[in-house]
């Protein structure tokens, strides 16, 4: 997002864990991949993958749920991918382009990887682009956000399978404008995500008919005490509320709204990362009735999500995420990729890239837009009890 993470995280209130889970189809159903055998005859073998996630710091979970879901993929598979046993070369991103650029440069001219996976933060997505296109491979980011990286900075080597932050965000605000009749107050933290989200919403909203009470940006990982701008909530009249916040903020957010005795009378949206993962869990009960849009729900009603669902929780021991889903998927068009590439050079891949089609995801079937940028449904979700726990029920598919 921006030059900073795409889901930059703060470090308190909650602790490691829920921090990172927030930042930022079944195997079978693609079938044996066609055409594997030709493809394994032209390239002879092994492929390398690098699979670039942050193995330590506050990312790492979020990493373990991209390699959880990558490794998933490779298993249903029997280890390949393009009908090609995979010699899987993983790398620690770490938290930023400090330690994430180099460990990517490092794949591609000394490991000699074919293509490299991964990426949770926008600043190492961003500072690895010329590297990318300089040398001709491809990258395919699988979670960071920033607009630009399939936008200004696009690329024909680098290639996205999660989301860009502004699409997200753009999707929920027709509905807001729809069931919220009244005007709507936005808030976010003050950094490059935060005011790509709030721009990417506010866009959509007020172009359905929406009116804005207000806008607030709140310091970017020092806020912990959100009275004073919850208070200028209540004091604006407003209907409803839009938010973006992640990890600890996200906790922290959602718990005060409901103490301070606005859940329930000025409904809340926000993106999905508002109440994904382990925040969801450290919200409990406080998050019931927000609402959110995001590409991938566990409640996902389909046979391939719950078939994913079930195998994940099998191989992990935990469910799934969207993070999770982002690594499964893009193994899978790694996959599909491969079976059909001229050859292992990165214009090879890149060509075969562009001609993978529709991928059967968990999240539901999707593809790749001329942008490079994921053509997909994004979905309305209410958290939910469920029991003991809360769930993000799908309401119903964002237009």
């Amino acid at each position: 997002m921006g030059a900073v993470s795409a889901f930059s995280l703060s470090r308190s209130v909650v602790g490691l864990a829920v921090s990172a889970l927030v930042l930022a189809g079944c195997g079978s159903s693609l079938g044996e991949s066609t055409g594997s055998e030709t493809a394994e005859g032209r390239s002879g073998g092994k492929v390398k993958i690098g699979l670039l996630v942050p193995l330590s710091g506050v990312y790492a979970p979020l990493g373990e749920d991209m390699k959880a879901g990558f490794g998933l993929y490779l298993d249903q598979h029997d280890g390949k991918l393009g009908g090609r046993e995979v010699d899987l070369v993983t790398a620690d991103e770490g938290e930023g382009p400090q330690t994430g650029v180099p460990a990517a440069q490092k794949l591609v001219t000394q490991d000699q990887v074919t293509a490299v996976a991964g990426v949770v933060n926008s600043a190492t997505a961003l500072g690895l682009r010329d590297f990318f296109h300089e040398s001709k491979k491809p990258l395919l980011v699988a979670n960071a956000g920033a607009d630009d990286i399939t936008g200004s900075r696009k690329s024909e080597y680098v290639w996205r399978t999660s989301f860009s932050n502004g699409d997200v965000s753009a999707a929920l605000g027709p509905a807001v404008a729809e069931e919220a009749k009244g005007s709507v107050y936005l808030i976010a933290a003050d950094y490059a995500a935060g005011k790509e989200m709030v721009t990417g919403f506010r866009k959509t909203f007020e172009a359905a008919g929406g009116k804005v009470a207000g806008e607030k940006y709140t310091p970017f990982g020092k806020t912990q005490d959100f009275q004073p701008y919850l208070s200028a909530i209540r004091e604006s009249g407003a209907e409803a509320v839009f938010a973006f916040y992640a990890g600890a903020e996200a906790v922290s957010f959602v718990k005060q709204y409901k103490q301070f005795g606005l859940a329930g009378k000025t409904a809340l949206y926000g993106t999905g990362f508002l109440t994904e993962g382990g925040v969801l869990a450290a919200q409990g009960t406080a998050a019931v009735g927000v609402k959110t849009s995001l590409h991938y729900s566990t409640e996902l009603d389909t046979p391939v999500n719950k078939k994913f669902v079930a195998d994940y929780q099998a191989a992990a021991r935990k469910a799934p995420t969207v993070y999770a889903v982002q690594g499964y998927d893009t193994a899978a068009v790694l996959d599909k990729a491969l079976a059909e590439a001229s050859g292992d050079s990165g214009d090879a891949l890149v060509k075969a890239l562009g001609a993978v089609g529709s991928i059967d995801s968990p999240r539901g079937a999707w593809k790749f837009g001329a942008d490079h940028n994921p053509e997909q449904t994004y979905y309305l979700r209410e958290v939910r009890a469920d029991g003991d726990t809360a769930v993000n029920a799908v309401v119903r598919e964002l237009d």
